[in-house]
């Protein structure tokens, strides 16, 4: 684990800082969220630190809130993480051999880990991203978690401070780079145009499953290459 941290630069910290700063906030919210809501101050705690799953989450407390069964919950979020199937697949190689070490780093598989392990070219280096990202951010998310669960009852509607608003923010200024491959780009706009046009008619979660539609450029240019 050492040679991890050794394989840091200037610049892969500044970005995992930047992403650890947004998900502070973001995770600040998710526990505000739920104990303005009326739920107690450990279950956000609790789930942080067992899924570690930002959208899932958000989206198991929204069902509950709104009346919806703990099963029900529990489905959306594992409908909405299928995503992780195919980014499995992807970093499986950053993961390492041994048991314990990919079930750990099972854990930090999410969004941002995927894509800083993606961006690197050098095996040493998409190591070292991934676990250095997954490792800040869930530290990061968790304490936020933790603080925004203990002061949520008293800040009254925390959408009203823009914290749901600051993590999504932070994780579209980080891939604006990826964005000027051509190829990138479109996928990702044809990703969002599916999830837009999905959105008034599918639940909450789904339509970011359509999104990855968008991928079939990709598989396009590969198999024209």
């Amino acid at each position: 684990m050492r040679s991890i941290w050794r394989t840091w630069d200037p610049e892969l910290l500044r970005d995992v800082s930047a992403v650890a700063a947004g998900a502070a906030v973001s995770g600040a919210s998710f526990g505000a969220i739920s104990t303005g809501a009326g739920l107690a101050w450990w279950l956000p705690v609790v789930m942080s630190l067992l899924v570690f799953a930002g959208g899932s989450q958000f989206m198991a407390v929204g069902v509950i809130t709104a009346g919806g069964s703990p099963a029900a919950a529990v489905l959306a979020g594992l409908l909405l993480n299928v995503r992780h199937l195919p980014f499995g697949l992807a970093v499986g190689d950053v993961l390492g051999k041994g048991l314990l070490q990919r079930l750990v780093g099972s854990h930090l598989l999410i969004d941002e880990s995927t894509a800083f392990a993606l961006a690197q070219s050098d095996p040493r280096k998409a190591k070292a991203a991934y676990w250095s990202c997954g490792i800040v951010v869930f530290i990061s998310w968790n304490v936020a978690v933790v603080a925004g669960a203990l002061i949520g009852q008293n800040i009254g509607d925390p959408n009203a401070f823009g914290l749901d608003a600051a993590f999504p923010a932070a994780l579209l200024a980080l891939l604006l780079p990826v964005l000027k491959d051509k190829t990138t780009r479109h996928a990702a706009l044809l990703g969002a145009a599916i999830a837009l046009a999905a959105t008034p008619f599918l639940p909450a979660g789904v339509p970011v499953l359509f999104a990855l539609g968008g991928l079939l450029i990709t598989a396009r240019q590969k198999v024209q290459a």
